[in-house]
């Protein structure tokens, strides 16, 4: 591949190279970079990183796989049943492979180490600022998301250990589900979210693959050797209309998404190349397409149309197999929201210090009042809109929808300008097929947006 230099110039933008230093706080769990220098070698050459294949597939998983897991089930009875669920997921995976190797290729030709970055260097000042914008508001719609997981599982704990039907009827005010959150936020999440670094990701990580599986390999086996009480719903066949498939797209969107991650994961391995990396991701989502068919597809035949959002919510109460499952999830989050916010805090940090022209180094006290009030004000909204919003599903529509942007927009605008600024090197048919394909990809990532935003206002708020 042709080496470009893409919009490399920062003075341009009128912005300190200080700036690239925040977007670095921005790199996936377990990922290690070495910060770039002015003499650096250019990507793909002799200075790689430090991570093999099969550590690079294990990172690019585990960045995928999460707590969108529970939503699959739900997305195949929205789709309109199993063949309906497989093929969208099929079709999507072509788009989504290719997005992360369109952010390799670009990370290569800029020499950018994260996805923002890239995007600002590729694409330029605007957008660059939208890329920034749209990660601060997924990662704080997802902290919302985390939230309302652990008040559903924990709801169903407690109705066990408490002995009491579930529900709002003669409860103790001790198991209601708002103090309960409550409780559980300011007890672990606020202390774990204030610190200026996170230490605890490489455990959560680990934590969390395993919760994943665990919860998958649950719903399998409860599909295979149902309990009595548990009877399946209508099975749904064929989608009502071609709607319904469209609006199962924001929950693959949400599960799939890892691109963010993607840049630094790509930059920290020992053949940092394009070629190689194809075989990577490729992997990888294969892997994470087998666990989210296995949960989706089990997970609705066992409930059917009736499945709830949260799948595990379907479960009795009383299986302890399943209870075991909701105690991996609610740790996973537990530990996740942090990692999430410290992402979204980095990015919030650095449009305020171009904003206000300030540099990195500056007075840590300064710095440190900031960061706690960044963290009060982030982890307090989040919390106030998880207690009014019970319903994960909505969510989850409007956060696929802010997910789509990463995997399908952002890369093809940075296909689309990476093609513009090496046009005279590039053979005529093989531009126009790229520019072509980055349309492609912006067109149908701006459609999924478009519509999980149109749902939102229009379906539910006006409802």
């Amino acid at each position: 591949m042709a080496q470009v230099s893409i919009n490399r110039d920062l003075g341009e933008w009128g912005l300190s190279t200080d700036s690239g230093e925040r977007a670095r706080l921005l790199q996936s769990p377990s990922v290690d970079i070495a910060p770039k220098s002015e003499g650096e070698a250019p990507p793909g050459g002799a200075g790689g990183g430090t991570t093999s294949t099969l550590g690079a597939i294990f990172i690019v998983v585990n960045a995928c796989l999460g707590a969108g897991l529970l939503n699959f089930p739900a997305a195949f009875s929205t789709a309109g049943g199993v063949a309906a669920g497989i093929t969208l997921q099929m079709a999507m995976l072509v788009f989504i492979i290719s997005g992360l190797v369109i952010l390799a290729y670009c990370s290569q030709a800029s020499n950018e180490r994260t996805y923002q970055e890239v995007v600002w260097a590729v694409c330029g000042k605007l957008t660059g600022v939208l890329c920034e914008v749209a990660i601060a508001t997924y990662t704080f719609g997802t902290c919302i998301a985390f939230l309302i997981i652990i008040g559903d599982q924990q709801d169903k704990i407690i109705a066990v250990m408490a002995k009491e039907p579930e529900g709002p009827g003669g409860s103790p005010w001790y198991t209601d589900r708002k103090f309960t959150i409550s409780l559980t936020a300011f007890l672990f999440i606020l202390p774990l979210s204030i610190p200026r670094e996170i230490g605890f990701q490489k455990y959560a990580s680990f934590l969390s693959v395993v919760g994943t599986w665990y919860v998958t390999a649950i719903i399998i086996i409860k599909y295979i050797w149902p309990d009595k009480e548990m009877t399946p719903a209508d099975i749904l066949n064929r989608p009502a209309s071609w709607i319904a498939v469209f609006n199962a797209m924001p929950t693959v969107c949400f599960g799939f998404q890892c691109h963010v991650s993607s840049v630094p994961v790509f930059n920290s391995t020992r053949r940092p190349e394009v070629k190689a990396w194809g075989g990577v991701v490729t992997a990888a989502m294969l892997i994470a397409l087998a666990v989210y068919m296995g949960t989706g597809i089990c997970g609705f035949l066992t409930f059917g149309a009736a499945v709830d959002p949260d799948v595990l919510l379907s479960y009795p109460s009383e299986d302890m197999a399943v209870a075991v499952a909701r105690a991996f999830i609610i740790l996973s989050v537990l530990t996740s929201y942090p990692i999430l916010h410290f992402c979204g805090r980095a990015v919030i940090e650095g449009l305020w210090l171009r904003y206000q022209g300030m540099p990195v180094e500056e007075d840590v006290g300064r710095e440190r009042r900031r960061r706690v009030l960044q963290t009060l004000v982030w982890f307090l909204l989040t919390l106030l809109l998880a207690l009014f919003i019970p319903d994960i599903g909505k969510v989850i529509s409007v956060i696929g929808g802010l997910a789509a942007c990463f995997i399908f927009v952002f890369p093809g605008l940075c296909l689309i300008q990476a093609k513009l600024s090496e046009m005279e090197e590039v053979k005529p048919a093989s531009w126009w097929a790229m520019v072509s394909y980055g349309v492609l990809l912006v067109t149908l990532g701006a459609f999924i947006f478009g519509q999980t935003t149109a749902n939102a206002i229009f379906v539910d708020l006006l409802a």
